[in-house]
């Protein structure tokens, strides 16, 4: 079977740089150490291996489709959805007391890499059905969480998040889908979602849709959304009935066809009934947990797509016979056997572009999840510092892998050559997976805004401080190496020129010049990404270095010094790409607000 996948790399970021271990200290994860956690990901690669990989092309080949009302997908979503629920995993890290296994999220989003590198198309079905429970037994009523989450848990129910509308798109401040209260305490549905991920299928007996919608008289915008559980099928009398939901159709997608994304319709007979979770007018506040979330595990998609990618080209590259090297001289020896294309310098940079930002993805998506931890689980006094560091990091993580994950992605295509683009081989199809994540879960451009406009600036600044704090303390460990002194400077200057930047940018908004402010938010997003995976490259340069020196070493050395090797790699070609946005930001034309240029486009 083709590796998709390097276990190495996941357990080297797990433990030795993050030391996720230390996670087993407190009251909650006291059951686990980290051969538990080994025999998880072993577990989970196994899995992987026998249902995920083999069948990715046929995701593709036999994508979801709607017929006579019903949306039909690939019976293997029958046994994912069987085994998710016997062994957990919908629960992992829900409490024991609701049936999880209080797994610690950074070991369970490590589980998620292993998989979705697999296959892409299938594990979101289990995953929105555990983010839909959690929403539910975070802010639903006992009776709520007793209701439902039990089938979702074990995989007999699916679940989703119903958020976007055909007139409002990302602007939940639009929608429309009514909540009409009535005697019982129960809601009237009326409205329409659209783009709902694994929204219907066959292999589920019921789907419970977390619904946003307007209570009857609410305020206007978001301030008056409230969020609502509301099942397929209803509940009467121990047996399910429907519950007027219509499935009115599944788009049909460029990429990740296995994975439905469906058209539904609330109480087109005026008999969809939902039930509040939360407060009324609290919805969106509710649902920013599952939003959150699923940001998450788009970045983790993308990145996990982006890994296997890079290990189908170097795999390709290995084995693929074509010219001869150019020695000394600028000499070819025409009579030499070819040489395979891996010895070839352009290949090998496409290889290490690859690997750069595919492996610092996984290291920054495992740096997120590891905040989310220990900002439940961390003393009182820390708690705050890092939710901070999770809240800025979330739209660098979604954003990065979705967009340069992009750019490695098109760089194995490359290396393939014309093989790349025949379905032959499977790059065409991660190219085509990997194109939606910049839109799932908020664009790149709403994630810059995110970014730019909340995030660096809430609190006064908190986050950023708290995020350069961070970096400082990896900084200050490279300092210890000499070799490594050169790179350490260099990240230390492309904060500099982010701090610049920053406060450059806040002047617009300080003198009232908002759209000023925003109005290149992607920019600054792409320059602040190369230097937080700049910081992550760093830290694992640090940590393989210290392996080397100490003759500590859990892996081999050509494994320590590759680490080494493509942190060098990402100084020398990606970091260096922040300058050019400096100058970006800094220039003072302003070409893109409709009062500056009004007669440009007509």
């Amino acid at each position: 079977m083709a590796q998709y996948i390097d276990m190495d790399n996941v357990r080297f970021i797990l433990h030795d740089v993050l030391d996720v271990q230390q996670l087993c200290a407190f009251e909650r994860h006291k059951d686990y150490d980290k051969e538990a956690f080994d025999i998880m990901l072993d577990s989970t690669k196994a899995f992987a291996d026998k249902l995920l990989y083999p069948c990715f092309k046929e995701c593709d080949a036999n994508p979801a489709r709607y017929e006579d009302g019903k949306i039909f997908v690939l019976p293997i979503i029958k046994d994912i959805m069987k085994h998710a629920g016997e062994n957990g995993s919908i629960a992992a890290t829900f409490d024991y007391e609701v049936g999880g296994m209080q797994l610690p999220n950074t070991v369970y989003v490590s589980m998620g890499h292993i998989a979705q590198s697999a296959n892409n198309h299938l594990t979101g079905y289990a995953g929105l059905t555990s983010g839909a429970a959690n929403l539910i037994v975070t802010f639903g009523t006992p009776e709520l969480v007793e209701r439902f989450t039990p089938k979702m848990i074990a995989g007999e129910w699916g679940g989703t998040m119903c958020l976007t509308e055909p007139q409002a798109g990302s602007s939940l401040s639009d929608i429309t889908t009514s909540a009409s209260p009535q005697e019982d305490g129960s809601y009237k549905i009326k409205g329409q979602k659209i783009f709902i991920s694994g929204g219907d299928h066959e292999y589920c007996d019921n789907f419970v849709h977390l619904v946003l919608a307007r209570i009857d008289g609410a305020p206007a915008g978001t301030k008056g959304i409230s969020l609502f559980v509301v099942p397929k099928k209803r509940q009467v009398d121990g047996d399910l009935e429907s519950n007027d939901v219509l499935t009115a159709g599944d788009f049909q997608k460029m990429g990740q066809k296995g994975y439905c994304t469906t058209h539904l319709v609330f109480g087109e007979k005026d008999d969809c009934y939902g039930w509040l979770v939360g407060s009324p007018n609290k919805g969106l506040k509710h649902m920013f947990q599952m939003m959150n979330g699923a940001r998450i595990d788009v970045g983790l998609m993308a990145t996990s797509i982006a890994t296997a990618a890079y290990h189908a080209s170097l795999q390709y590259a290995k084995e693929r016979p074509q010219g001869r090297r150019i020695l000394a001289g600028g000499q070819k020896n025409i009579s030499a056997e070819q040489t395979t294309i891996i010895d070839h310098p352009d290949v090998r940079r496409m290889l290490l572009l690859q690997k750069a930002i595919a492996e610092g993805s996984v290291s920054l998506l495992l740096q997120a999840s590891m905040y989310h931890d220990l900002s439940t689980l961390a003393p009182e006094d820390e708690r705050e510092r890092y939710h901070d560091l999770l809240e800025i990091l979330t739209p660098i993580a979604k954003t990065y892998p979705s967009e340069v994950g992009r750019d490695a992605v098109n760089a194995g295509l490359q290396i393939f050559g014309g093989y790349g683009f025949c379905t032959e081989f499977p790059l065409e199809q991660y190219y085509r997976d990997i194109r939606i994540m910049s839109l799932y879960e908020g664009t790149t451009g709403i994630q810059s805004l995110d970014l730019l406009g909340r995030k660096v600036t809430m609190k006064n600044g908190a986050a950023m401080r708290a995020l350069v704090k961070e970096m400082i303390v990896d900084i200050k460990a490279a300092n210890n190496f000499d070799d490594l002194k050169p790179y350490a400077a260099q990240l230390k200057e492309a904060s500099k020129d982010l701090e610049e930047t920053i406060m450059h940018l806040l002047q617009f908004a300080m003198s009232g010049e908002h759209e000023r402010f925003i109005a290149d938010a992607n920019i600054f997003m792409e320059m602040m990404s190369h230097i937080v995976i700049g910081w992550q490259w760093l830290k694992m340069a640090t940590v393989a270095k210290t392996a080397l020196v100490t003759g500590n070493k859990t892996f081999s050395e050509d494994f320590y010094e590759s680490k080494i090797h493509t942190m060098k790699f990402f100084y020398k070609y990606e970091l260096p790409k922040t300058a050019s946005c400096k100058l970006t930001l800094f220039n003072s034309e302003t070409l893109t607000i409709k009062e500056q240029a009004p007669t440009v486009l007509v």
